[in-house]
């Protein structure tokens, strides 16, 4: 059952209710939401709810109806996140675990490392203990491999996964993994979901090879029952009448999953293939359908793997799977996890660390609006947000310290640049681009609760909004589009109107947030729609090494060609340009300053040496960041 707490309880009453199930012989989990607490209890008996309805600081008490208590939807609304170590498996982002089916000996785990975390991957693979169909086929290197594992991924820094056979591993494996995975065999073996359970670490659920998707998140549920809430679930395929892959990728899993169950769900293409040149396009098929990430065979040599070298990418082909991923993510709203240390979130790297890491990142708006969901799709989901009314709020508040990081629009792929931010990066010079990030916009018509597309006469949003779904307005002769300051505000404003008759344009988070009812999805012109984002710290505090990007303006003398002359060096030298922007003067009409972003070469001196040769034809010129953007 769910019990939903009052808002305004004390720490007293929520003693005397946990006391008072636990005493019941119920399980009891608190839950901390974003508009409320609750706990889930789950047990064996049953009770008349009305006996918890009337305790002190108790709002309302709901069943919950599926048999999977913990694992349900129902217990927990929001997404579980699941952190293993440095990195977390669920939310906005797709993590990718990849390395060998098997541990075969160190020189091949240790190559297998180097070359996935290289290519992008968070968590490395390999079996030290591998259930076999045969008898004769090879078993695994057992303790020796995990040993061997272990040692691989200290030497990459990525956390490791390895498959648990039997109870009595249970405690040996944990020495070694940081993840427990149970496989498709053993996805039913109780006892041993009961024994992996207690020792409450991350654990890899396998579906199993004819299990239906109760079955799966029962066995899910035994592992929470027992005390083990990181839960990820694992797709890899079910056996069918099928013959010419080895098994069936349930794909439509992911979607049905979601909807039942608070849990991540990741997608493993290899086994449910069973052949190399189909892993790539199920991989991509997986994370176009939502999975939360993927678990891939990868080998230095599959030709003479010891186990499943058919299904094995080269490290070649795992890396050109990375940048496919790479460039599908954002379609859909996602991110590829990378390990933090190559994030630019490395900024904060400086003397006054400690200091510096616990502050909020500043976005321009209100809660639910765009520019939070270019926070968190770039530094993840356990960062907090301070929004501020005003784009020049957000420099502010970052000039002062109050804020680590900014991050602000700077273009969109329909309407244009956002030229107030390009001035404002003008205008504080203490202020500098550390990073780069886009985000596709999904725009949204959004209503009160009950309002209809037919009844809908007055939308509001931020005129960037308005001019970007300009289309759909016009379609819907009785609509008339009203500028805001915000999106996500817009929402806000809407919920305070509590009018069926007005809507507003905002994305799904908006809606999340204020409790308000997505009349239609997707009413872009353009589905080609994207929203570019600078990362911004202090100019004090700015360091990323290997940067691949820089922005930086400068002025020209008023002479014929000063302009050209300039951009001749950025060609001469083989720089990229890939965007100009002029900008006026403030107090000098018709003089104009240019903003340029540029790809970086390999080697970084060359754009030194070419900023001195502009730097004496051209006036002011300023670097505004060297940053590093994932191609």
């Amino acid at each position: 059952m769910i019990i939903i707490l009052k808002q305004d309880i004390n720490s007293r009453d929520k003693e005397y209710i946990q006391n008072f199930l636990k005493n019941q012989g119920f399980k009891v989990r608190e839950i901390i939401g974003d508009q409320e607490t609750i706990f889930g209890a789950v047990g064996r008996i049953s009770i008349d709810f009305r006996k918890i309805e009337i305790l002190p600081g108790v709002s309302r008490v709901i069943p919950i109806s599926k048999p999977y208590k913990l694992a349900s939807r129902e217990l927990k609304k929001e997404n579980t996140i699941v952190p293993v170590g440095r990195v977390k498996i669920g939310g906005n982002r797709v993590a990718v675990i990849a390395g060998p089916c098997a541990v075969e000996s160190r020189e091949q785990m240790f190559k297998a490392a180097k070359a996935v975390r290289e290519s992008g991957a968070v968590m490395l693979r390999g079996g030290a203990f591998k259930p076999r169909t045969s008898p004769y086929s090879f078993q695994g290197m057992g303790e020796e491999g995990l040993k061997i594992l272990k040692e691989a991924g200290e030497s990459v820094g990525l956390p490791v996964v390895s498959e648990i056979v039997g109870t009595q591993y249970v405690d040996m494996m944990k020495e070694y993994v940081d993840v427990y995975q149970i496989g498709a065999r053993n996805m039913q073996n109780f006892e041993l979901l009961k024994a992996v359970g207690t020792k409450g670490m991350p654990v890899v659920l396998k579906r199993g090879l004819s299990a239906t998707i109760e079955e799966w998140l029962m066995a899910a549920e035994y592992l929470m029952a027992h005390g083990s809430d990181n839960i990820i679930l694992c797709e890899r395929g079910i056996r069918t009448f099928e013959t010419y892959t080895r098994n069936t990728l349930d794909l439509s899993a992911i979607p049905v999953i979601q909807k039942l169950s608070h849990l991540p769900i990741i997608v493993d293409p290899s086994h449910a293939t069973g052949l190399r040149a189909k892993v790539a396009p199920m991989a991509l098929a997986a994370i176009a359908a939502g999975a939360d990430g993927l678990i891939v065979e990868v080998h230095p040599d599959p030709d003479n793997a010891l186990s499943d070298g058919p299904q094995s990418l080269y490290p070649e082909e795992f890396e050109k799977l990375m940048r496919d991923l790479q460039a599908l993510s954002p379609v859909i709203g996602k991110e590829i996890e990378r390990i933090p240390e190559n994030r630019p979130i490395n900024v904060r790297s400086t003397d006054k660390a400690v200091d510096y890491i616990d502050k909020n990142i500043a976005f321009q708006g209100v809660s639910g609006a765009y520019s939070e969901k270019a926070i968190h799709s770039y530094f993840g989901d356990d960062v907090t947000t301070s929004p501020q009314t005003e784009f020049k709020d957000v420099f502010e508040s970052v000039l002062q310290g109050e804020t680590a990081f900014g991050v602000v629009p700077v273009e969109n792929s329909l309407a244009g640049t956002i030229n107030e931010n390009i001035d404002l990066l003008l205008r504080y010079p203490d202020i500098s681009v550390v990073g780069e990030h886009k985000l596709r916009i999904v725009h949204n018509l959004i209503g009160v609760p009950g309002s209809s597309l037919e009844g809908i006469r007055k939308v509001y949003s931020h005129p960037q909004g308005l001019a970007q779904c300009a289309d759909f307005i016009e379609k819907h002769k009785n609509m008339e589009g009203i500028p805001f300051y915000d999106t996500a505000g817009a929402v806000a404003y809407l919920k305070k109107l509590n009018d069926p008759s007005c809507g507003a344009i905002a994305g799904k988070e908006a809606a999340r947030v204020y409790d308000m009812h997505i009349i239609k999805e997707s009413i872009e012109t353009n589905p080609r729609n994207y929203t570019k984002f600078f990362i911004i710290t202090r100019t004090d505090k700015a360091k990323f090494e290997d940067p691949n990007r820089a922005a930086f303006v400068f002025s020209t003398p008023d002479k014929p060609g000063a302009l050209f002359s300039c951009l001749k060096i950025l060609a001469d030298s083989g720089i990229n340009m890939n965007k100009l922007e002029s900008r006026p003067i403030q107090g000098k009409p018709w003089q104009y300053m240019f903003f340029l972003s540029v790809d970086l070469p390999g080697e970084s001196k060359a754009f030194d040496a070419a900023l001195i040769q502009i730097g004496n034809i051209s006036e002011d010129l300023r670097v505004l960041g060297k940053y590093r953007v994932e191609q």
